[in-house]
This record gives structure tokens, C-alpha cells and sequence, in this order.
């Protein structure tokens, strides 16, 4: 992969919060079942995604790819997301949704995120009920992604590729749904503006060497895909 120009190099959390989404309601409790899921899937309203192409920065051809929102049934629901390792050769180290490339084995965007969901995290096909796609995102690095979101029935045990994954971690749908915790920022970059949101989420099942709860800083195209999701729940 050849860059144009090098993403700066720099911690996310460093750069200043531009505004809170505060005064935006949350997506209510009763629509954030199962149920209600399925119902608005089955039925969408009309809607506009607010995040869908960020500023390219990457000097490659358009990649087809998918990602997973696997959404754990709990007694709430939980999103299951994951810590990329920090060798891999783009967004390293940051939290991510299990997904990939498409490859041309994979008879669409749904046959690849729960192929990638199974190569990264060890998801079984079995556990997971797809609810449908939300509208393609097209990262600064170029890949075209198809956002797939799942139910996912607990008594899975997953097995992390140590070659991708960091971490997995589950966050309540209720917290990232709610746009108090929604976050804006920029830097210039490139001769323009580089603006992103973040969700930052305090882990209180994090084991940490301190024993302390574990920040778990959600940024980047995984907060603009979920920012849509919000978007087409709300609707």
C-alpha cells in the first residue's frame, strides 16, 4: 500500500473535544430489543446517513469490504467489538468491528462480515441472526465498507486471532446510542480538515494491571458507522 502523504502520527485523545452532542435525544430503551430491532430492520424509515465518506488519504484502488455490528442478547444488548493488534498495517491498535475485505469467494457484504467475524474472533455462523446492512462507508483508506447488523445469541466462546485482535470487549447498544456520548473533533491535515467522532467508553470489566476500569476509546469510521446506526434508529 503507498500513502500519498503519511497520516500524522498522533494520539486521538490529544486532540481537543470540538463539541458534545448532548442536546440530541437518546434512542429510547423500548427500541433497543431485540424485537424492536427486527421490527425496524423488517420495516427501516426513511433516513439519511450523516457520516459516508471520509477524506481519502491513501494512494489505492477502491476495496469492497464489511463489518459485523454483532449486537449480544443479553438482558440488554451489548455490541461486541474488538482491539486490533498494533502490527497490522492499517487503523492498528484501534477498536474496531470484526470485518474485512471482501474476497471473491463471498457471495455478498453478509457472507463476508460473518466470514471475517469467524476468521478474527472465532463468531460461529449459528449464533448470529442478521437484521440487515445500513449504507456503504468509504474509509480515507479507501475501502468501501457494508455495515452488516446481527443479533447474537450468548453461550458463544470466541477465539481471537492473536494475529489481528488485542482485546474483545462488549458495550451496552443503550450507551453508544446515545449521543451524549458522542464527541467531535478535527485537525487539519493535507491541506484540509479531518473531522471524526468519538465514544470514548469506560470499561468496568477491564482487567488492567492497576485493576482499574480500562477506557476504551472509540473513534474513526467505527463511530461514524455507529453514529449512522443512531441515525436510523432515531429516525
Amino acid at each position: 500500500m503507498t500513502f500519498t502523504k503519511p497520516l500524522p502520527k498522533f494520539d486521538p485523545r490529544s486532540i481537543p473535544v470540538l463539541g458534545i452532542d448532548d442536546h440530541l435525544a437518546g434512542v429510547a430503551l423500548e427500541r433497543l430489543t431485540p424485537q424492536a430491532m427486527r421490527e425496524r430492520f423488517r420495516h427501516p424509515p426513511v433516513w439519511t446517513p450523516e457520516h459516508s465518506v471520509e477524506k481519502k488519504f491513501a494512494d489505492r484502488e477502491p476495496a469492497p469490504a464489511a463489518v459485523l455490528l454483532p449486537l449480544v442478547m443479553r438482558n440488554e444488548l451489548t455490541l461486541l467489538l474488538t482491539e486490533r493488534t498494533t502490527n497490522l498495517s492499517t487503523h492498528s491498535g484501534q477498536i474496531a468491528l470484526p470485518g474485512g475485505r471482501t474476497d471473491e469467494s463471498d457471495q455478498d457484504a453478509v457472507d463476508t462480515a460473518l466470514r471475517e467475524a469467524r476468521e478474527e474472533i472465532g463468531l460461529p455462523r449459528g449464533h448470529v441472526e442478521v437484521l440487515g446492512t445500513l449504507p456503504t462507508y468509504v474509509t480515507g483508506t479507501a475501502f468501501i465498507i457494508t455495515p452488516v447488523v446481527a443479533l447474537v445469541k450468548p453461550g458463544f466462546v470466541l477465539q481471537p486471532n492473536p494475529g489481528e485482535v488485542a482485546d474483545v470487549f462488549e458495550v451496552p447498544l443503550w450507551y453508544l446510542m446515545n449521543p451524549a456520548h458522542h464527541r467531535r473533533h478535527e485537525i487539519e491535515f493535507d491541506g484540509g480538515i479531518r473531522q471524526w467522532l468519538s465514544m470514548p467508553y469506560t470499561d468496568p470489566m477491564a482487567e488492567t494491571d492497576s485493576s482499574e476500569a480500562r477506557e476504551r476509546y472509540i473513534w474513526g469510521a467505527t463511530a461514524g458507522m455507529l453514529r449512522n446506526l443512531y441515525r436510523f434508529l432515531s429516525a
